[in-house]
């Protein structure tokens, strides 16, 4: 099924136009929406997704607790629970939004809106989207990161979600 997306502006308007997902992951001058949803935990650790082997872009690493595109016509809280739902099987809580920023690739270009959500679990990982899922200390991304491990947009964003999963009391 062919998948829509709304193109915006940087400050993530609509701009009444339309593309198909398969023309603007190829063509970084149609900038689309996505959202990032960060699942932290009561211990203060971030639930990470191994990206499937199958995906179209940076397949088997480790990113976002859940991300995904924003549908055409679709709201980014509404792509945020429906991708909660999707990828990780939660159904509870309500995501808190953190801030938007301009993601450019070689790839694609992206207008993000990020959230954040505390959740212990359980999980239920969508297999055709998740090769792996588990929670990361913070110590254990530091370690990790430049190494390879992790898609190149969660490191970039890293910086900008740190503080948020800092807060979280354990």
């Amino acid at each position: 099924m062919a998948e829509w997306f709304d193109l915006v502006t940087e400050d993530g308007v609509r701009t009444g136009e339309k593309a198909l997902r398969s023309t603007c992951h190829g063509n970084p001058d149609l900038l689309h929406q996505a959202v990032h949803i960060f699942v932290v935990n009561t211990q203060g650790e971030l639930f990470l997704q191994k990206r499937s082997q199958t995906k179209d872009i940076q397949p088997g690493k480790w990113d976002t607790s859940v991300g995904g595109h924003v549908d055409a016509g679709e709201e980014p809280f509404e792509a945020a629970l429906r991708e909660l739902r999707e990828e990780l099987g939660v159904e509870a809580g309500e995501p808190v939004f953190l801030y938007h920023y301009l993601w450019r690739s070689p790839v694609e270009s992206e207008v993000i809106r990020s959230f954040r959500l505390s959740y212990d679990g359980p999980f239920q990982l969508q297999a055709s989207e998740l090769d792996d899922g588990r929670f990361w200390s913070l110590t254990e991304i530091e370690s990790t990161l430049g190494k390879d491990v992790f898609t190149p947009n969660f490191e970039y964003e890293w910086p900008k979600i740190r503080p948020y999963v800092e807060s979280v009391e354990p």
